[in-house]
C-alpha cells in the first residue's frame, strides 16, 4: 500500500484561486515523490467559486501532471459530481456534506474515496463539550462508560 499525500493550501489562506496550469505544475513537482498517492485539489466551491467548468479543467490538469486523485471538496450536486467523474480518468474524492448525497449516493455516483474533513474530530469535540455539561451541570459519570469503550478501542489500535 502507497502512503496517500495531499497537497493543498489550507481552506482560510487567503491568496486567490492560482490560474491552473501553474497548480499543476506544482502537481507535476510534487510527482516526484515516487511510492506516494497524489491527492490534488481543486477548491473553488469551497472558495466561493461555482464554476464547473473552470473547476473539470483543474482537475483534469491535475491528472495530466500526474495527479492519481482529484478532488473537489464542496460540490453538493450530485449531477455535478457524475460530471466530475465522468470528466477524468482517475479516482475522484468527494468531500461528504451534510446537505449533499450520503456515503452510499456518493458511491454510486461513482466517487472512489470519500473524505469526512474534520467531522469526525468536530464530533469529538462535541462528545467532549457533552460530556463535561453532564459532569459539572448534573455531577453524572454516565459519559465513563463511553469513555471505556474508546479507552479499550485505542489499547487495542496502540497495542
Amino acid at each position: 500500500m502507497r502512503p496517500l499525500v495531499a497537497i493543498r493550501r489550507r481552506a482560510a489562506d487567503p491568496r486567490p484561486i492560482q490560474p491552473a496550469s501553474p497548480s499543476a505544475c506544482r502537481t507535476e513537482a510534487a510527482r516526484a515523490g515516487e511510492g506516494l498517492i497524489l491527492t490534488a485539489r481543486a477548491e473553488n466551491h469551497l472558495r466561493g467559486r461555482d464554476d464547473l467548468g473552470d473547476t473539470i479543467a483543474r482537475l483534469q490538469a491535475f491528472q495530466e501532471a500526474g495527479a492519481d486523485v482529484v478532488y473537489a471538496p464542496g460540490l453538493r450536486d450530485p449531477d455535478e459530481i457524475e460530471q466530475v467523474v465522468g470528466s477524468v480518468d482517475v479516482p475522484v474524492n468527494v468531500l461528504l456534506l451534510r446537505d449533499g448525497p450520503d456515503a452510499g449516493q456518493l458511491a454510486a455516483l461513482g466517487a472512489a474515496r470519500i473524505s469526512t474533513g474534520g467531522a469526525f474530530h468536530a464530533l469529538a469535540l462535541a462528545a467532549i463539550s457533552r460530556s463535561a455539561r453532564e459532569l459539572l451541570k448534573e455531577g453524572s459519570h454516565d459519559f465513563l462508560a463511553e469513555a471505556a469503550e474508546g479507552a479499550a478501542l485505542r489499547n487495542r489500535v496502540f497495542a
